[in-house]
């Protein structure tokens, strides 16, 4: 075992239980390893040299790997520099934390002219993420964990499924897990104040987000690993600030608007739940933030943009547009209307929507088509 990192532990655990401080200076290691449930009856277990072994221990815990590797990318994606640390990973967590470029960021706060600075990342969210990796990576993969930095995010993977299945779930609940994939290692972490199996780790990285006005963390649970990304940045700076200054939001809701903003899928239960407060309008899956937010967060215009005019509003405008010239082609009616579609329609969907008014005002012997079917030309009904 390395010697700093035994030295690094004891500290965590005087200060995880000050009550033990003065008994915990007598304890030999052997003894303080026992008592903080890292070896069994002083027997080396695999908890004790991931967590506290010496690199060339490694081999004890063969074929599994216990290593991090950091990799900073460019923002075209080209690897810039990376390193890779192992055992002991007490100490690698913070070896890695010092890789970071933890920048600051500056945005305007209103009501003054003076920017606001924090660093683009909390410092316990980095923590707290690399050390959930190492709590709950499936070491029977034989893989690494990976910290992937890049200019304004962070990425955290590491191998195996998510065991509470769902990260709402874990939000929401904001309780301990009933079942751990490595009970003993994540025990031990606990007792070394790297993890909080207390609940709410995960639910803090959450707020500390907020607190930014920076995006929700994204959970990709896709393909035999969790991979989890931290935003260092604001996305919309008057939506996010003021959004998460809203104190009739809860948390769990301002993680659901922040699915409609990033254009991600909602639940069917989020769906129902965000339209029975007014919070989002629209049709699925091209849901917008509705006027009940817009008004607290300054997005009217883009609200207007989304919101489609009512059908009529088109209707007539291609009839008093054919009236005024006599005439209109297709693409004269596409250039009338096209803006005036909401932001959400692609072009394929605004080209079926006109097609579509087109076809209603000739049912209804409104307009006719005097040109012919490959070039139509649409004129009144006399």
């Amino acid at each position: 075992l390395d010697e700093e990192a035994i030295a690094l532990a004891r500290k965590n655990f005087k200060n995880k239980f000050p009550e033990k401080a003065t008994e915990i200076e007598g304890w030999d290691n052997i003894t303080f390893l026992n008592k903080a449930k890292i070896t069994i009856k002083g027997k080396i277990t695999r908890t004790v040299i991931i967590l506290l072994g010496k690199e060339e221990s490694e081999h004890f815990i063969n074929p599994a790997e216990a290593k991090v590797r950091w990799l900073l990318k460019d923002a075209q994606g080209n690897d810039k520099d990376y390193a890779i640390f192992g055992c002991p990973l007490i100490l690698a967590v913070d070896k890695v934390y010092a890789k970071i470029r933890n920048l600051k960021y500056r945005y305007i706060k209103e009501g003054t002219l003076f920017p606001d600075e924090v660093n683009q990342y909390e410092p316990y969210s980095i923590r707290e993420a690399l050390n959930n990796c190492i709590a709950h990576q499936d070491y029977s993969k034989h893989g690494r964990i990976n910290v992937v930095e890049m200019d304004d995010q962070l990425i955290f993977t590491n191998l195996g499924s998510f065991i509470p299945g769902s990260v709402e779930k874990v939000v929401k609940e904001d309780s301990p897990e009933e079942h751990y994939r490595n009970r003993f290692l994540a025990a031990a972490m606990f007792n070394l104040k790297m993890v909080d199996t207390a609940g709410g780790g995960i639910r803090k990285i959450f707020n500390y987000q907020r607190e930014r006005f920076f995006p929700m963390p994204d959970y990709d649970l896709a393909g035999g690993k969790v991979k989890v990304t931290i935003s260092g940045k604001i996305l919309d700076m008057e939506y996010a600030r003021l959004l998460a200054r809203n104190r009739e939001l809860t948390l769990e809701e301002i993680i659901m608007l922040d699915k409609v903003q990033k254009k991600q899928a909602l639940t069917e239960f989020e769906e129902k739940h965000l339209k029975s407060k007014k919070l989002i309008e629209g049709r699925k899956p091209n849901y917008y933030i509705g006027l009940k937010v817009v008004e607290k967060t300054g997005q009217k215009a883009a609200y207007s943009k989304n919101k489609a005019f009512d059908k009529s509003y088109y209707l007539d405008l291609i009839e008093k547009a054919i009236k005024e010239h006599s005439s209109l082609e297709r693409r004269d009616v596409d250039e009338l209307l096209w803006n005036k579609l909401p932001d959400w329609m692609d072009e394929k969907q605004k080209k079926n929507k006109i097609g579509n008014l087109l076809s209603e005002l000739r049912m209804k012997e409104k307009i006719e088509n005097t040109g012919s079917f490959s070039k139509p030309k649409w004129s009144l009904k006399k």
